[in-house]
């Protein structure tokens, strides 16, 4: 199936007060329509710079050095401001992991849900005004018609959130990206709320993005997993087959560190140190190498490390695969 998102070899530094942070390096993968990946790593790994990169929305300290974001084979960064504006909200939209931050806090919730309809659609008032309350009833927030008059430091955090999602919803977006959609949410409404995600991919072919540090959720709902560490795409493949068989040693300490994947407590191991400082001029190709056990005199050859097929789907970066 011809992808919907293509990032190809993108690669992103932030400058600072410290020195240049090299946060992406060379991050390669493809989303499908219909099809829900979940994006997975330690925090730090590189995950929600993606996800601004992809929107456009990078902080000023961040550049793209080098590579593309592909959207149905057209490159997001060759597109102009004006037009990368109307694709932001009608053609692709974010869930923030931040609720409050990311709504206006002088504008009710329903005013902010109806500019975002009212950017990208020709509907009246009346009907954007339905569709708000539509929007609102999607995500469960009880008695929409009063919500949609309340400003967000009225609402409790997990309101805030359901109301993030409706407003990255409003539009029927082609791409999705859910930037730990859930947090802040008990576990009912967080069934709820992947429900909805699900159904939107199914029924209207929306590409999805999860990204999310919780495995669990991501395995329970994502057809294929991304994991990333330190910037690097260190291992994708279905997600049936990243969890039975993972080869990557990374992923693998992943799941030996989720208590709801483990048969048993007594399984349960931490991954051991830290993610490299990424200010260093002297990081090795494999970002992981100094936390591996199966570290070997070939993973500190020079070069970049290339993601390389083991089986059907399944594409691994590591110089020592079992």
């Amino acid at each position: 199936m011809t992808p919907l998102l293509s990032i190809r070899g993108l690669s992103v530094d932030f400058e600072t007060r410290h020195g240049t942070v090299h946060v992406l390096d060379h991050l390669s993968f493809d989303i499908a329509p219909g099809e829900i990946v979940g994006i997975i790593g330690e925090s730090g790994s590189g995950k929600s710079v993606t996800a601004c990169s992809v929107m456009g929305i990078l902080d000023r300290a961040g550049r793209i050095t080098r590579g593309d974001i592909l959207f149905q084979g057209e490159s997001l960064l060759a597109m102009g401001r004006r037009a990368r504006d109307g694709w932001r909200g009608r053609d692709a939209s974010i869930i923030f992991q931040n609720p409050r931050a990311a709504l206006n806090p002088i504008r009710t919730v329903g005013d902010q849900i109806a500019d975002v309809i009212a950017r990208h659609t020709s509907l009246s008032r009346s009907r954007i005004r339905r569709r708000v309350q539509q929007s609102l009833r999607d995500v469960r927030v009880p008695d929409p018609e009063r919500r949609a008059g309340a400003y967000p430091f009225q609402l409790s955090g997990g309101l805030c959130q359901r109301i993030g999602i409706a407003m990255a919803l409003a539009c029927t977006p082609r791409l999705l990206i859910a930037d730990e959609p859930t947090s802040g949410l008990d576990v009912t409404t967080q069934a709820v709320i992947m429900d909805l995600i699900r159904d939107l991919a199914r029924e209207n072919g929306t590409a999805v993005a999860l990204i999310t540090h919780d495995l669990a959720l991501a395995a329970g709902n994502c057809d294929r997993l991304v994991i990333m560490h330190a910037g690097h795409v260190v291992e994708i493949a279905p997600t049936a087959e990243i969890i039975a068989r993972p080869r990557h040693p990374y992923t693998a300490g992943l799941l030996r560190s989720v208590p709801s994947l483990a048969e048993s407590l007594d399984q349960l191991q931490a991954i051991e140190g830290s993610l490299p400082d990424l200010r260093r001029s002297d990081l090795p190709p494999c970002r992981f190498a100094e936390r591996c056990t199966r570290r070997l005199p070939q993973c500190d050859a020079p070069g970049p490390l290339v993601l390389t097929a083991c089986g059907p789907g399944h594409l691994v970066a590591c110089r020592n695969l079992p």
